[in-house]
């Protein structure tokens, strides 16, 4: 299959998703992920109607950023964000998902402050408590949110998740805690936030990410293929 057919494919699947939960059709957001994955395949996607794609690392970002940009592409940053990279990204991403300290936020507030701009956000829980990944614990979230307010170089949008490898029990438990988070934050409004998004959902489990609530659906090998990380 073509990158264009398995598109199609995941948007598909996306679709009947969506009419399961009783949503729009469209109502989510496809974030073709294109770590290890390079500019001539992810032109591919991008006449295939993909125009947002998701990266994990500052260095191959960069790297990519002037040719995808000039094709009409842009990006979301994923992956774990180290505060001393933020300034490398601050001016070629729409949003970042993986904000999981203060600390991050702080720098990214900073960075955006200095680049003109207003940074969107979402804040990464680690819903799952795995030690292994990155993320701020369900139970410091509230504290996280209190702090926001103090930095007019964000804008809040939501969540994002990567929850552990499990059964579809389990899994669908961890998104429906995701999801309950998400409408308790959309209920606490404060200036600089507009809660719309919950990121979660991957090639293995965005139906089911997306029958939970999901807002963007993060897909990369059900595009792309295996990745090859020796590209990164």
């Amino acid at each position: 299959m073509s990158i264009a057919e398995k598109i199609a494919a995941v948007r598909e699947k996306m679709a009947a998703a969506e009419r399961e939960a009783g949503r729009a059709e469209g109502e989510v957001m496809l974030l073709p992920v294109s770590k290890t994955v390079d500019t001539a395949r992810m032109k591919e996607a991008l006449v295939a109607g993909c125009t947002v794609f998701g990266e994990n690392y500052v260095q191959e970002l960069c790297a990519k950023y002037e040719e995808m940009h000039a094709a009409g592409a842009s990006f979301h940053f994923i992956g774990h964000l180290q505060t001393n990279k933020v300034k490398y990204i601050i001016d070629k991403v729409d949003m970042i998902h993986s904000v999981d300290s203060i600390r991050l936020a702080r720098e990214i507030d900073r960075q955006a402050k200095k680049a003109g701009r207003i940074m969107d956000i979402l804040i990464e829980v680690n819903v799952g408590g795995e030690e292994s990944k990155t993320g701020l614990p369900p139970q410091e979230l509230e504290t996280m949110l209190a702090e926001l307010p103090k930095l007019d170089g964000l804008r809040l949008c939501g969540l994002m998740t990567i929850p552990p490898q499990c059964e579809e029990q389990q899994l669908a438990e961890y998104f429906a805690q995701m999801r309950q988070l998400f409408v308790d934050m959309q209920a606490k409004k404060s200036d600089n936030s507009n809660i719309h998004v919950l990121s979660m959902g991957m090639s293995g489990d965005f139906p089911l990410a997306i029958r939970c609530g999901a807002t963007i659906v993060r897909v990369g090998t059900a595009i792309f293929g295996a990745r090859d990380y020796s590209r990164k």
